[in-house]
């Protein structure tokens, strides 16, 4: 785990000031690992120390911060019976103030867990040594700065759409772009850091993607479908993915070689997405999905017919 500025960012300028609470100690059986965060303000939170009783408290502990200014603290929570909790580590969560005015101004971000003071030499030579994960030294937390996400481009607000950027969405591996023809196409709400781009085109919106970026293709048009595919193969991309069936793909195939992709590019989408044998329902197509995303798979293959259909 790193530290996520642009989430933070966005919080900050949505919600003023943001209280961020980290993990920065673990024993025994815990929730979440070292760096785990979640971001609290006033009205409302995003991310996950773990849930239940921990994070209830926790995020009652940063408001109250908030109220009180307390721009950083820290405490210990034993995860027993007196929190009604059943994991029987124990967790040092560090709680820091952020607002449009105080931001980290560089990184690795250094910070102390339980009061302010004067930073420790110890400190200072870890950072100088390299910092390529969370370090807690002296009772102060150094994080570097989260790598950058993994581009996802999804082309359709419908079911299977939607379905994938619930899933998707919370993972903090992935920048989501969602394309659709209109705004009244999507939710809402939309999932925080969801970039949302209504295009009535979406063939010309794929021109904006950067060359590492997934293609996931699922519109309510075959022909949009199709011009997608094409868009895609007129410029890289690191992987690209299509819903529908053999019948479907097989005629998409055949089209996109009259149009002079040969069959080594053609061969480069992935139809269906996901994985079959997991069913049909959005849910289970967008969990198959991001599974290989994770994996790093989306770029083979799927090890099953292709007479298997999801539409």
């Amino acid at each position: 785990m790193s530290f996520d500025l642009p989430g933070l960012q966005r919080a900050v300028e949505a919600h003023g000031e943001v209280c961020r609470v980290v993990v920065v100690e673990t024993r025994g059986s815990a929730p979440r690992e070292m760096g785990a965060a979640m971001l609290v303000w006033r009205g409302g939170q995003s991310g996950t120390i773990g849930g239940g009783r921990l994070e209830y408290d926790a995020a009652a502990m940063a408001r109250s911060n908030l109220d009180r200014q307390i721009l950083h603290s820290g405490k210990a929570f034993a995860l027993g019976p007196a929190l009604g909790q059943c994991c029987g580590g124990a967790v040092v969560l560090s709680f820091e103030i952020f607002s449009r005015d105080r931001l980290p101004g560089s990184f690795p971000h250094a910070h102390p867990v339980m009061a302010p003071g004067s930073r420790p030499e110890a400190v200072d030579r870890a950072i100088a040594r390299g910092v390529d994960r969370p370090l807690h030294v002296s009772d102060w937390f150094i994080e570097p700065l989260a790598a950058r996400r993994q581009p996802v481009w999804i082309y359709g607000a419908g079911h299977v759409g939607r379905a994938l950027v619930d899933v998707l969405a919370p993972l903090p591996d992935f920048a989501i772009t969602w394309v659709d023809t209109g705004p009244e196409r999507f939710p809402d709400p939309v999932a925080d850091g969801v970039t949302v781009l209504p295009a009535a085109r979406p063939q010309l919106a794929m021109r904006h993607a950067a060359a590492d970026a997934h293609h996931l293709i699922m519109t309510y048009s075959h022909e949009m479908d199709f011009a997608l595919c094409h868009g895609a193969l007129c410029q890289p991309f690191q992987s690209c993915g299509l819903i529908g069936s053999a019948t479907k793909w097989a005629r998409f195939q055949k089209r996109l070689a009259d149009l002079g992709h040969s069959a080594a590019q053609i061969s480069g989408i992935t139809c269906p997405i996901g994985d079959p044998e997991l069913g049909k329902h959005p849910q289970a197509i967008a969990v198959g999905v991001a599974t290989r995303l994770l994996g790093g798979q989306m770029h083979e293959k799927p090890a099953y017919s292709l007479r298997k259909t999801f539409r």
